[in-house]
């Protein structure tokens, strides 16, 4: 089995003042939940001064990568030919990120060398997790 992808990425945190701030984030992929993709950021850029995680779909990221994707929570559009624009919807207001799209298109690559895309189903362990959930009957 394909071991977890992790990637380290620059990204630049769009703020009103006073300008966007450069930060280190970390992209994850993980075969054992192949429609999924996250996105850490460091305690020091969120409000409670813990690690922050979003989990969102690697179909939504590729999509984003072309044309302005999603409609929930995290939303990915193109910004010019060489970056992506991700936001990331909360109650209390949105956070944006700016990041290199070439990054984002290794990433993925990586990630599709572990699961090819249309294969995702092909990886879940359904009858593990439902004979884990049940237990041996």
């Amino acid at each position: 089995m394909p071991s977890a992808i992790d990637q380290a990425i620059q990204v630049r945190l769009i703020a009103t003042a006073p300008g966007p701030q450069a930060v280190p984030a970390v992209l994850h992929y993980h075969p054992d939940d192949p429609f999924a993709v996250r996105i850490s950021f460091p305690p020091e850029i969120s409000l409670d001064g813990a690690e922050v995680d979003w989990i969102f779909a690697r179909d939504l990221l590729a999509s984003g990568l072309a044309a302005p994707a999603g409609q929930g929570d995290v939303r990915v559009e193109p910004a010019g030919r060489s970056r992506t624009l991700m936001e990331f919807h909360v109650p209390d207001g949105v956070a944006m990120v700016q990041m290199r799209t070439e990054d984002l298109h290794c990433f993925l690559e990586r990630s599709y060398q572990a699961v090819p895309a249309g294969q995702e189903d092909a990886h879940l362990h359904l009858d593990g997790d439902l004979t884990e959930l049940f237990g041996a009957a």
